[in-house]
């Protein structure tokens, strides 16, 4: 532990006088679920407006082109929000890039709409830990930094997609050009409810399985036709078969079906894999093709087979243990006690250490019960976590180096 220099108190300091918690009801109060276009919209414009606070070049950008699935089979575009997207000089000797999402996993039409505060103290509102008080600590803390006469030292990237909960598919792009020649990466996940960080990471694929059959009348004449819900329920059973030590394999739901008259001609199933390196990769992809050969011949239908595996594993390599350490040693400096545990759960940090950058991916406020309308978010970690960004930065912006 050692004691904090003139320059670092005063970022402390600058980041306890932040309004971050008020910014953060103002926030929850915004539905933004990652279908909701017309929420994501009025989030974006509400982040920029207070985002712009920073100097730079501010921007909301257009999302990529995403395909979908849908339950009846048709293959079509799906709309996304806006990404914010900050950049702040660009020509300093250091170099990083700051994440989070504004999207939430509630959507218009979910009860939970609304914040509380508990008896406990801690405040339970949508978003309230993922990420939306991460986003309100984040900007605390380069305030702090903008204020400190290290700033000149450091410039960064901030980006903010509207996409994170399904998959970033309409920033993958963005996020991959944005990480280009980073020291290092901070994310605005939060982290556990005692402040433990995610270590390393497993990753995820996400597979819709269009079968394709034929219909006939179930009582005349089914010889002729092809059944295509039984073929993807087959289709389930195989790749179920597929899970292994290091691969779990989650066949979830199946669309389709009709009318107990019809033989069903079409039928989608969704699956998860869950790889925890690229051999789990290379062995659910030699599944899915064996899977898919052997139902098309047996049952005479065709599958195709749409999706990918858009979230890499993170290992924890050389640069992000020192990126930890230095996250520690702050944490120590601020009389926190910084933990680690690997987790099987993805986000944007593993497409960034996909990279090639080390990123700490659970910068965010303390919370817990997310994806849950009893999630909640534990207040004093605002001013707390928002310390640790700021020294953070700071002693990367004076070291030059991890």
């Amino acid at each position: 532990m050692t004691e904090l220099t003139r320059d670092e108190r005063a970022a402390v300091d600058h980041v306890r006088a932040a309004p971050m918690l008020s910014r953060t009801e103002q926030w929850v109060a915004i539905n933004s679920g990652t279908r909701n276009l017309v929420g994501l919209a009025q989030m974006a414009d509400t982040l920029a407006d207070a985002f712009s606070v920073l100097p730079g070049a501010l921007a909301l950008v257009e999302p990529e082109p995403v395909e979908a699935v849908t339950a009846d089979g048709r293959v079509e575009a799906i709309g996304h929000g806006r990404h914010l997207h900050l950049k702040v000089r660009a020509e300093a000797p250091v170099q990083l890039l700051l994440t989070g999402h504004m999207d939430t996993v509630y959507p218009a039409d979910h009860p939970f709409q609304a914040g509380r505060w508990r008896d406990d103290g801690s405040y339970n509102a949508p978003g309230a830990a993922d990420m939306k008080g991460g986003l309100a600590l984040m900007l605390a803390a380069l305030e702090a930094v903008e204020a400190s006469p290290l700033a000149l030292r450091i410039g960064y990237e901030v980006l903010i997609n509207s996409d994170e909960e399904t998959g970033s598919l309409s920033s993958r792009g963005l996020i991959e050009r944005a990480a280009r020649a980073k020291l290092a990466a901070l994310t605005y996940e939060p982290a556990l409810p005692d402040g433990t960080l995610a270590g390393a990471r497993g990753g995820t694929g996400n597979f819709s399985l269009l079968v394709r059959g034929r219909s006939a009348h179930a009582g005349r004449n089914p010889e002729e036709g092809r059944n295509a819900l039984v073929a993807a329920a087959d289709l389930a059973v195989r790749l179920a078969r597929a899970k292994a030590p290091g691969l779990a394999v989650n066949p979830a739901r199946i669309d389709g079906g009709g009318p107990n008259n019809v033989v069903p001609e079409m039928a989608v199933l969704r699956v998860n894999f869950r790889p925890r390196d690229q051999h789990a990769i290379d062995a659910a992809r030699a599944a899915l093709e064996a899977a898919a050969a052997a139902v098309m011949t047996s049952h005479e239908v065709q599958v195709e087979v749409h999706g990918s595996f858009n979230r890499p594993p993170k290992p924890i390599d050389a640069g992000a243990e020192r990126l930890f350490a230095l996250v520690g040693d702050a944490g120590a400096d601020l009389g926190l006690a910084i933990g680690r545990r690997d987790t099987g759960g993805v986000c944007d940090g593993n497409n960034i250490a996909a990279c090639g950058v080390p990123v700490v991916d659970t910068m965010g406020a303390r919370g817990g019960a997310i994806h849950s309308s009893e999630e909640y978010l534990i207040p004093e970690s605002l001013p707390e976590r928002a310390a640790l960004s700021a020294l953070t930065i700071l002693r990367l912006a004076e070291r030059g180096r991890l």
